[in-house]
């Protein structure tokens, strides 16, 4: 069989005529689970309960166990579809399945029925299997490479990818986006993943609260880059304006800058220059210092992330104290 694009399934999906079996693999979660969703589209919405099957396979770790959980699998793929053309079977952490963590009696007996199910799929059943990265060399991966549809998530081969990757990271993060704000991310990343989780990270982190994200927030979180200016970010927030702010963390960090440099300079900005200009925040101010320093010594979370956190934290307090003046 073909490997596919996340976009080209999508497509497949609309027009309704998917494959028999697709492997959708990779370390994007997020693309994994929402693309893995779609395929409940392909059931009319009031008959999903009774076509539209979810297995999760990650306790399947012994013989017996995986045998059990192979059968129920061929079960529910040989079921008939009700009042429908077609049923939709989707496998969460199927590696479990692909590749046994113990060898035995009972496990080699289970591949055995695994790889006939692969090879003769039922015509009336959408198989899909969601898996992390799968050992190329196993048996399992080469019968599936013959017999069933391999999508990688999270490789973006062009900039339509890119789009519909911002716009399933928003809608994972319980925001809306405007398509053009969407383009326009992916225009400015290209198909940089790591830029464009950095990017859409920052924005949803600016834009919390509200209803849509625009292009207009996009512009002001991820303009193009200019000359970095180390005090650019120190500026941007003793002026209440977060985008820019947001944007001069992102260049410093890009640029090599460590996050502890970054807090000292946070610091220096509170210390120096909140007594006079938000006199109200400055205790609010310290305590997310001391907050995302100790956050930052136990690693209790992405240092950008935190860093972003406290930036925001800080240009409310000045924003705060601009109104009150």
């Amino acid at each position: 069989m073909a490997a596919l694009s996340p976009a080209a399934v999508l497509k497949q999906i609309a027009a309704g005529t998917p494959d028999p079996i697709y492997l959708l693999q990779g370390d994007d979660e997020v693309e994994k689970s929402a693309l893995a969703a779609e395929f409940a589209e392909l059931v009319e919405e009031g008959l999903r309960a009774f076509n539209v099957e979810r297995i999760h396979a990650g306790d399947l770790t012994t013989g017996d166990r995986l045998a059990d959980g192979v059968a129920s699998i061929a079960a529910a793929v040989r079921t008939l579809p009700m009042m429908v053309p077609r049923r939709v079977v989707t496998v969460m952490q199927a590696e479990t399945l692909l590749v046994p963590k113990r060898e035995s009696e009972a496990a080699s007996r289970a591949l055995d029925q695994l790889e006939a199910l692969f090879k003769e799929p039922e015509p009336q059943t959408t198989l899909v299997l969601v898996a992390s990265t799968v050992d190329k060399r196993s048996r399992m991966y080469r019968t599936l490479q013959k017999h069933a549809t391999i999508v990688d998530c999270g490789v973006l081969s062009d900039l339509a990818d890119a789009e519909r990757w911002v716009r399933t990271r928003v809608a994972a993060g319980g925001a809306a986006i405007d398509p053009p704000a969407a383009r326009l991310i992916a225009q400015r990343a290209g198909t940089d993943i790591k830029r464009l989780r950095a990017d859409v990270e920052r924005l949803l982190l600016y834009a919390l609260g509200q209803k849509q994200i625009t292009a207009d927030d996009v512009r002001e979180v991820t303009g193009p880059a200019g000359l970095q200016d180390d005090w650019a970010m120190t500026n941007a927030i003793e002026a209440g304006q977060a985008g820019d702010a947001l944007r001069q963390l992102a260049l410093m960090l890009d640029a090599g800058a460590p996050a502890e440099k970054v807090l000292g300079q946070l610091g220096w900005l509170v210390r120096a220059k909140f007594p006079a200009v938000a006199p109200a925040s400055v205790r609010t101010a310290i305590d997310a210092l001391f907050r995302t320093d100790l956050d930052l010594k136990r690693s209790a979370g992405d240092p950008r992330v935190l860093l972003e956190r406290l930036i925001v934290e800080l240009c409310a307090g000045r924003r705060g104290a601009a109104r009150r003046w």
